[in-house]
């Protein structure tokens, strides 16, 4: 297993180069990234996440990614783009609902500390701790004094994680006012998607001037030099997944682990075995 330097190979390209023919609207032209491009990016990322896993394996590192902004600003679109292709032992996405009678009286932080890596891991966080901070200030879920002891606890839990050797990246996902509704609309015309709008998401759409005060309140006290803030521009959604992702790799330094290629030993030979009758299995009905 030969080790080879990390070299960005995923560089950016002309802006020409990654959008789609140029289409004229109102004027205007549309750069709009297209479906080949980012599936061709895409991939090249997909080859970097997996060195990335390989390192942080070998090396028994603990990486913490942690994920927030507003509902339907691609979170869990990128979250699914990282993972697809990696080992779930490995890298996990953590998701935590709403915390039952007996979470809510404990230290706030400590429904979150069971989930943090282990040597060796990734974990993505789909939200997190920062909900005190968000949709529990802006609902009132928690008192002014919780909220006030998270943002002065906040910065010093997390630079008690990055002293314990773990890797925390925080990223918001920033969409615009006229993007999120419109990718509202979307789902509440796709019977597949409905159940991603929630009463909560529509209430928090009422409250969307107090969300951003929550937002600029929460990044006043948590972008702290050792543990800062990276903003995504979310408004497009294959972007922001490979700006993300291209962001990451370059924040965790790795090397290449890649094994050798594999040569497959032949098959063992039949012999003796004889295969029970097919007729004796259930099979699952040829519908298509």
């Amino acid at each position: 297993m030969g080790k080879k330097k990390h070299k960005d190979n995923v560089k950016e390209l002309p802006p020409e180069t990654l959008t789609e023919d140029s289409n004229s609207k109102n004027g205007k032209k549309d750069t709009k990234l297209s479906s080949k491009i980012y599936e061709r990016e895409l991939t090249k990322l997909h080859i970097e996440l997996v060195k990335l896993q390989e390192w942080i394996k070998h090396k028994g590192l603990k990486v913490a990614i942690i994920f927030e902004g507003r509902d339907a600003a691609g979170k869990g679109g990128t979250i699914k783009r990282i993972t697809e292709c990696l080992n779930p032992r490995i890298c996990r996405v953590v998701a935590l609902g709403t915390p039952t009678e007996r979470e809510k009286t404990q230290w706030y932080f400590q429904r979150y500390v069971p989930h943090l890596p282990a040597a060796g891991e990734m974990v993505l966080f789909d939200r997190s701790w920062y909900n005190r901070a968000g949709v529990e200030r802006v609902m009132d879920f928690c008192t002014e004094a919780e909220y006030h002891e998270f943002l002065r606890s906040c910065p010093e839990f997390e630079c008690m994680l990055i002293r314990s050797g773990i890797i925390l990246l925080k990223y918001w996902f920033s969409v615009s006012d006229e993007e999120q509704e419109h990718r509202f609309q979307a789902r509440i015309d796709d019977p597949t998607k409905r159940w991603k709008l929630s009463p909560m998401d529509l209430k928090a759409r009422e409250k969307w001037v107090e969300y951003s005060i929550a937002k600029d309140e929460m990044f006043s006290h948590t972008d702290i030099k050792r543990s800062p803030w990276y903003v995504v521009n979310a408004d497009d959604k294959k972007r922001a997944r490979l700006n993300c992702i291209h962001h990451i790799l370059s924040m965790v330094p790795y090397e290449d682990l890649t094994p050798e290629p594999i040569e497959l030993p032949p098959r063992q030979r039949d012999k003796d075995y004889l295969r029970p009758p097919i007729s004796k299995q259930t099979f699952v009905p040829e519908i298509y």
